[in-house]
C-alpha cells in the first residue's frame, strides 16, 4: 500500500501495470468523509450524503492526477462503453466496463466484494476497467472488455490485466445451482467450487473463473494482486458482511485506471 499526503486515501497497485505506466489504484474503504468514521465510499447507491461522496471520488481523482474521474450506472452486464473523448457526465449509462484512449480520463469502476478489473495496452493507448461480479462473471464481462480494447486498437499480446481485491473462495459459500451459471463463459466451472460444509454447498473461486476467462483471450500478462473483501473489515467493504452482520447499508470501493497526461 501506498501512503499519500493529506487528505489522500490510499490505494493498492499491480506491479503489471506499474511497468507499463498506467496511471491506477485499487482503493481502499480508508481516507474519505462518509459517516463520520473516515470511510472512502465512492458509490452514489449507498445511503450516504451525496457531498460525501462527490468530496470522496473528487479525492480519488486527485490522488491519480486525473482530468475527470468517470463511473458508471453498473447492472451486473457484460456491457461495455467506449469513449473517445471525455464525456459530459461523472456517473454514466447502465453499463460494466469502460475503454478509453482519452489521457487524463480515470476510469472509476465500483465494488464491494465483486472484481475490479483494470486493463492496459501501452503502446496502443488503451486502458479499461470492468466490474466483474458473479452476474458479470457468468455473462463473461471481462471477454467483452478485451474484445472492446483490441476495437480500439490494442493487441493481446500487449494487454497487462490486473484484478483487484474482491471476496475470495474461503469466504464465498453459495447454492447447489450456482457453478452451472458459468457453463457458458468457461471450461469446466466445477473445478472452481470446493464443497461447503453445508451439504449441497460449495465455496465458489469467482476470482479464479476471471483468471481463466481473461486467459482464454489469449492474455499472458496477468495479475490478480489478492485481498479478500469479506475477511478484512478494516481495509474493505463487503456487500456480503454487511448482509450477514445486518447493516443497514455498505460502501463502495473504487478503482480507476488511466492513460498518464503528456
Amino acid at each position: 500500500m501506498i501512503s499519500l499526503p493529506d487528505q489522500t486515501p490510499p490505494f493498492l497497485t499491480a506491479g503489471l501495470l506499474q511497468r507499463d505506466a498506467a496511471v491506477h489504484g485499487f482503493f481502499t474503504r480508508q481516507g474519505g468523509v462518509s459517516w463520520g468514521r473516515g470511510d472512502l465510499n465512492c458509490g452514489l447507491g449507498a445511503d450516504d450524503a451525496p457531498e460525501h461522496v462527490t468530496e470522496n471520488r473528487d479525492r480519488v481523482r486527485r490522488a491519480l492526477g486525473a482530468k475527470r474521474l468517470v463511473s458508471l450506472y453498473q447492472v451486473h452486464s457484460a456491457d461495455v462503453v467506449t469513449l473517445t473523448e471525455t464525456p459530459d457526465w461523472d456517473r454514466g449509462p447502465k453499463a460494466d466496463a469502460m475503454v478509453t484512449n482519452v489521457p487524463g480520463l480515470a476510469l472509476g469502476v465500483l465494488s464491494a466484494d465483486c472484481g475490479a478489473i483494470l486493463a492496459i495496452d501501452r503502446e496502443a493507448g488503451v486502458v479499461a476497467s470492468a466490474h466483474s461480479g458473479w452476474k458479470g462473471t457468468a455473462q463473461n464481462i471481462a471477454q467483452a472488455t478485451i474484445r472492446a480494447m483490441v476495437e480500439l486498437g490494442a493487441r493481446r499480446e500487449r494487454i497487462a490485466v490486473a484484478l483487484g481485491p474482491m471476496i475470495r473462495q474461503v469466504s464465498y459459500e453459495v447454492g447447489p445451482d450456482f457453478p452451472d451459471f458459468f457453463a457458458d463463459s468457461v471450461p469446466d466451472p466445477h473445478r472452481f467450487f470446493t464443497p461447503a460444509h453445508k451439504p449441497g454447498h460449495f465455496m465458489g473461486d469467482i476470482a479464479g473463473i476471471i483468471a481463466a476467462q481473461i486467459q482464454v483471450e489469449g492474455i499472458e500478462r496477468f495479475e490478480d494482486i489478492g485481498g479478500d473483501t469479506y475477511a478484512d473489515p478494516a481495509r474493505f467493504f463487503s456487500a456480503r458482511r454487511g448482509f450477514h452482520s445486518g447493516e443497514p447499508d455498505y460502501g463502495r470501493l473504487i478503482s480507476a485506471i488511466m492513460l498518464p497526461l503528456g
